[in-house]
């Protein structure tokens, strides 16, 4: 495991510290699905159960720390549709894109549905939702996902994210992109090692592609988040200066209310706008969860 994320030491803070949260489990976290029930509800429903929670956010009153379960899809709420384990930083990608009631979002890679079902639950189920997502395969556990959860203003479509047709313009984009997933990597014994995918290096490309095109299809005024799960410059800072180099974006402040490390201005060889340090980087160590960068982008003018 150190080997590969020693070439991360400069750029991550306390890195001893990073480092040992990479020897823990994830924690457990759970969004309460406001679309079935209220979160005091199912809050005092728990704690009679003998399950605690810990509010994580100061946001969003429906995400929370379940300290000492291990396995929340066993619980019948879960079933139910009441609950939704969902890592605590993957939470705030829609935060920060705040969809509004009534609006019109895209979600370019959807699977498995709970960034999508969260939006959902922001918006009170009003105005449409296009869940985009490439696989057939991963259609079945995304429409278990929004079933599960009573999600009814969102319809799933199979296009190349990078290819999602310019027919429409959307006041919401999320473009939580595929990625070599370092941030969630987690130790649960000695011996195990983070092992990159294979075409690793095929990513930032892909993404950038998928970036421009997410730009494309957005309205004036709209947001658009690009989201990863990974710590990777090239994939996260280089793909927003990319996309800052060949269109007419800017970066727009994040407020998730939870700390955050910003963006940096360049890693080895690169070196980037320094307007990307308004994106966000965020660690396991500083908020308990697994690793993820975003950056909310606006049009110009």
């Amino acid at each position: 495991m150190a080997p590969f994320f020693e070439r991360y030491r400069d750029i991550i803070p306390e890195f001893p510290l990073f480092e040992e949260s990479l020897q823990r489990p994830v924690p457990v976290h759970l969004r309460i699905n406001t679309l079935k029930i209220e979160p005091t509800a199912l809050f005092n429903t728990l704690s009679e159960k003998g399950i605690p929670l810990k509010r994580s956010s100061k946001r969003d009153p429906t995400l929370f720390y379940a300290p000492g379960l291990d396995s929340p899809g066993n619980l019948l709420e879960y079933f139910l549709g009441y609950i939704h384990p969902q890592a605590y930083t993957s939470c705030l990608a829609s935060l920060a894109l705040c969809p509004e009631r009534e609006g019109l979002v895209l979600d370019m890679c959807a699977s498995p549905g709970g960034k999508t079902s969260h939006m959902a639950q922001l918006m009170e189920n009003t105005g449409l939702i296009i869940a985009n997502e490439l696989y057939p395969d991963r259609h079945v556990p995304l429409g278990h996902t929004l079933n599960r959860l009573g999600v009814l203003n969102t319809v799933i479509t199979a296009y190349q994210a990078q290819q999602f047709p310019l027919r429409h313009r959307f006041d919401r984009i999320l473009l939580d992109a595929p990625c070599s997933g370092e941030g969630t990597f987690r130790n649960l014994s000695p011996e195990a090692v983070y092992r990159p995918p294979r075409k690793e290096n095929r990513f930032p490309d892909l993404q950038k592609r998928m970036i421009l095109r997410g730009f494309d299809l957005l309205d004036q005024p709209g947001e658009m988040v690009y989201a990863t799960c990974t710590f990777n410059p090239r994939e996260n800072e280089g793909v927003v200066n990319f996309l800052l180099q060949n269109r007419d974006a800017c970066l727009l402040p994040i407020d998730v209310g939870c700390v955050y490390e910003p963006g940096i201005s360049g890693w080895r060889e690169e070196s980037y706008d320094r307007a990307v340090e308004n994106s966000a980087r965020f660690y396991p160590h500083r908020n308990g969860s697994v690793g993820f960068f975003m950056a909310r982008i606006g049009r110009r003018g």
